[in-house]
């Protein structure tokens, strides 16, 4: 009886470069959807990261994290685009795919809320987000894709939270409020101004040889 080498044993528990490409595909679009808030967009990116991947497949190490490499290719791939087109994509609705589940329908309204407010994030805490709570990579991977420090990918995950949080228990966005407190600040100083005229007008009026 022969036995097959431990190595050729470990590689057959390995999904092939193929395999887990088209594993991938559906989390792919979803997170292309979320950077170009765009369905024809994203199916484009995903075919344009996909060739890329297939053309640098030597480049990947059989073992390693498959989604990150991934995630990192179509991440650059969008970046290059932006540079090379220096476009703004259309808006369109953040991906029903990248929710835990279908809407029912009591909540479908505030899953539409929550969709709209997912566009309405920076791109990175949006790209940030996506990537560790809906692909589900951890910190260390998120940052390497994004190339940036764990700390700021964690930094950015937990800012995306609390503003999509702000914005669905009815608060203002930081800037406006910042905003609004400057208006009203203004308004405020302009008022004690007006009754600071009067006052003086009253005066001079009381005592005119003043």
């Amino acid at each position: 009886m022969t036995t097959k080498p431990i190595a050729a044993v470990a590689d057959a528990t390995i999904p092939s470069f193929h395999d887990q490409l088209v594993a991938l595909l559906p989390r792919l679009r979803v997170q292309a959807v979320s950077m170009t808030r765009n369905r024809a967009d994203a199916d484009d990116l995903v075919q344009a990261a996909v060739s890329n991947a297939l053309a640098a497949q030597h480049s990947f190490t059989p073992g390693t994290n498959f989604g990150a490499w991934m995630f990192r290719i179509l991440r650059n791939r969008f970046l290059s685009d932006i540079r090379r087109r220096r476009d703004t994509c259309d808006m369109d609705n953040a991906p029903a795919e990248a929710l835990a589940r279908p809407a029912a329908q009591e909540d479908s309204l505030a899953l539409r809320e929550l969709r709209r407010r997912l566009a309405d994030l920076p791109a990175d805490h949006r790209t940030a987000l996506m990537l560790v709570t809906v692909q589900g990579l951890s910190y260390e991977e998120a940052a390497e894709v994004m190339d940036c420090a764990v700390g700021t990918a964690k930094c950015r995950v937990f800012r995306a939270r609390r503003q999509l949080e702000a914005w669905l228990m009815g608060e203002q966005p930081t800037a406006r409020r910042g905003a609004g407190k400057a208006k009203a600040a203004e308004a405020t100083r302009r008022s004690e101004a007006q009754r600071a005229g009067r006052t003086t007008a009253e005066m001079r009026a009381m005592h005119p040889g003043s």
